[in-house]
This record gives C-alpha cells, sequence and structure tokens, in this order.
C-alpha cells in the first residue's frame, strides 16, 4: 500500500475508532452502572406500573430519573433508543486499521521471523483464524458453562493461553494487539447475537402486552457484564504498543495476563462501588500488583564487559542501516529521528530502550539487526555514561 494512502487511512480510521469506541464504553459503563444502582421504586402507582427499580442522578446541570421496567409500560415509548451502532463501529474501525497496518504491512508489523518463520499470507491467516475461534469457544462456553463463577475462571485460562500463543507466532507488539482483536471481537459479538436480539424479544413481548422470555435477557445481561470487565484489558492492548519495555520483556504473555488482571480488579471495585460497597482493600491489593509488575519489568542494569573503545563513528552506519531507514525526516514515528550524529546523540536512552533492552526494533526486526549489534550498540551506550 501507499505510505501516504495507508497514513491518511490511519488517521481516519484511528480517529472513528476512538470515538466510536468512547461512545461504547461510556454507555456500557453508564448502564451497568445504572443497573447496579437501581433501587425499589418509591411511589405505589410505579411499581403498580411495572416498574423494577429507578435511579436518580445529576449531570450537567440537571437532575435526571431513570426507570427499569419489569412489565410492559402503559404504552410503549416513541422513540426507542437502542445501543448498538457504537459497537458495531468500534469493532468495523478497528478490525480495518488491523488489515490496513498489519495485514497488508505483514512482513514487517506481524511477522517476526525471530518468533515463527511465517509467510505473510500464513501470519494473516492465523490472526484471523485466532480472532473467529475467539468468538466461537466463548460462545459455547457460555451456552454450556452455568457457573459465572467457573466461567471466569476458564475464560481468564483460555486468555492466557491466547496471550501465549501469540507471543510464539506473531512480533511482540502485534501479539498484544492480536489478543486484543480477538477480545474485542468478543465484546461486538456479544452485542450482535447476543444482547440486541434479546432486546428485540423483550420489545416485541411488551408490544403485544405478554411477560417476556426471561431466559435470553439473563444471558444478554450476563455478556452486557462480561463486556463491562473485558473493556479495560482491551483498551490496554490498545495502547500496549507505545510501552516496549512491556511487550518486549521476556515473558511477555505473562504480564499481559497479570495487567488483565489487575484491570479487571479495578472494575470490580467500581462496580461494588456502584451498589454501596466500599471496599478499599481491592485497590490496595491492585496497587501491590503494579507496584511488583513495575519492580519485575525494571531493566537489568547489571555493569557490561564493553570491553574495547566503541565510537559514535561505528554506531551510526547501524544506525543508518537499520533504524533511519524509518527514524529520518518529517515523518519519523513519534518524532525520534535518527538521520544524523546529533540526532543519534540525543536519542541514546531511546536507543537504549527500544533496541537493546527490549529489543522491540526495528518492528519485527524487519531490517535484520543482529546480535553483535545490539552488543555494540550496548557497549557504545555504557561508554558514554
Amino acid at each position: 500500500m501507499d505510505p501516504y494512502l495507508r497514513d491518511v487511512l490511519d488517521v481516519l480510521l484511528r480517529m472513528l475508532h476512538v470515538v466510536a469506541g468512547i461512545a461504547w464504553i461510556g454507555a456500557s459503563f453508564y448502564f451497568v452502572r445504572l443497573d447496579l444502582a437501581l433501587r425499589a421504586p418509591k411511589r405505589r402507582e410505579d411499581a403498580e406500573a411495572g416498574v423494577a427499580g429507578e435511579f436518580w442522578g445529576v449531570h450537567g446541570g440537571g437532575l435526571y430519573h431513570s426507570q427499569k421496567y419489569r412489565l410492559t409500560p402503559a404504552e410503549m415509548p416513541e422513540p426507542l433508543h437502542w445501543f448498538k451502532w457504537e459497537a458495531y463501529t468500534t469493532w468495523l474501525s478497528g478490525f480495518a486499521l488491523m488489515v490496513v497496518l498489519y495485514y497488508f504491512d505483514a512482513e514487517v508489523r506481524l511477522v517476526d521471523t525471530g518468533t515463527a518463520d511465517l509467510e505473510q499470507w500464513q501470519a494473516v491467516a492465523l490472526s484471523v483464524g485466532g480472532i473467529a475461534v475467539a468468538w466461537i469457544v466463548y460462545d459455547v462456553l457460555c451456552r454450556t458453562v452455568r457457573s459465572q463463577f467457573a466461567l471466569a475462571v476458564l475464560g481468564t485460562a483460555l486468555v492466557a493461553l491466547a496471550a501465549w500463543g501469540a507471543s510464539e507466532l506473531f512480533s511482540p507488539r502485534a501479539a498484544y494487539l492480536q489478543v486484543g482483536v480477538m477480545l474485542g471481537t468478543i465484546m461486538a459479538a456479544n452485542v450482535f447475537f447476543v444482547i440486541i436480539p434479546a432486546h428485540r424479544k423483550l420489545v416485541s413481548a411488551m408490544e403485544e402486552k405478554r411477560e417476556p422470555d426471561p431466559a435470553p435477557l439473563l444471558e444478554a445481561k450476563n455478556r452486557s457484564v462480561h463486556n463491562n470487565y473485558l473493556t479495560l484489558p482491551v483498551l490496554f492492548t490498545m495502547l500496549a504498543g507505545h510501552f516496549a519495555f512491556v511487550f518486549g520483556a521476556d515473558e511477555a504473555w505473562l504480564v499481559f495476563v497479570v495487567i488483565a488482571l489487575l484491570t479487571a480488579l479495578v472494575r470490580v471495585f467500581f462496580n461494588r462501588w456502584h451498589t454501596g460497597r466500599r471496599e478499599w482493600w481491592i485497590p490496595a491489593v491492585a496497587a501491590v500488583g503494579v507496584l511488583a509488575l513495575a519492580l519485575w519489568l525494571q531493566p537489568d542494569d547489571e555493569a557490561r564487559d564493553v570491553g574495547a573503545p566503541v565510537s559514535i563513528d561505528q554506531i551510526q552506519p547501524i544506525v543508518a542501516e537499520r533504524c533511519a531507514t524509518c527514524h529520518s525526516g518529517i515523518a519519523a514515528p513519534l518524532g525520534v529521528r535518527l538521520g544524523t550524529r546529533e540526532e543519534i546523540l540525543t536519542r541514546v536512552d531511546d536507543i537504549e530502550r527500544q533496541a537493546v533492552l527490549t529489543e522491540a526494533m526495528p518492528p519485527g526486526n524487519a531490517t535484520g539487526m543482529t546480535e553483535s549489534e545490539r552488543e555494540l550498540l550496548a557497549a557504545w551506550i555504557a561508554q558514554s555514561r
């Protein structure tokens, strides 16, 4: 794909993805909070009219009164607002980004021959297949495992397996994103295949003045709760490409599993807060977990045997051949330019983190940086301090 066209599509799709994602997450978080905070209606006439619970809130300069109906209201409201296009647009734009940035440029972004010697078409096929299998396995589990606790344990184990598998097949950065797309697909498919069909059955029953079947509604609620807990892990995978020390860690898949559990724990805290429970042990445990994770990921600062002196004249050709093909000119990623001696000297810390400690650069080692070149960079950096 033409590089400029790719950049244009990147900007447009990324903005659409972020805006739609904000709308979807905002609506999801709000309705989970609303449902958890419902209280029995205080007015007898509301209860007799079929109101199961009500919620009062203040926002934007006004008081708002929300009610959840158990029975059919006296008159079906018009218009009735549906919450689905936010989810569909988020997934469609996100998958389109995956295609534009990773599938069309699989040799550089998706494949890492140091991880798995895959052809481009093989890597793309494995990625698409993994996305489809993730939904199928999850959906089968939801339909066969009745205990939500057992489902959570099995789901966590399968997420760990998916993270490990992705780390064995794709480049480190792409591996995180692959898991994120798998989980995001589960979330969007929940909306499309389970939640919205259940809502249609609910509305149809109410229009016909009959009691709705509670089974699909309970399943829709369960899937909404699953989405609620998956949201923050998915968001982290979308942002993780900026954190080379995370996705470039020795056991990056396990790092992701720990982060996913910690972010899910954050949702547990807020969901319980919405029911009136203040369980401060949860953020305390999460804070300890974050601290332990930070210590685990801390780079090894052991003194290196630098050997003979290494000069910038030895380093500049390596950077020019392996790094400056992308990191030069006005379009350099994140503004990191390495085209001149002065630019290299000002980016010593970046070179150390990305090319030496985490080996996240070059992406997928597309330019073929050797271990001896990385060792030379490490020696030069150590001597320059």
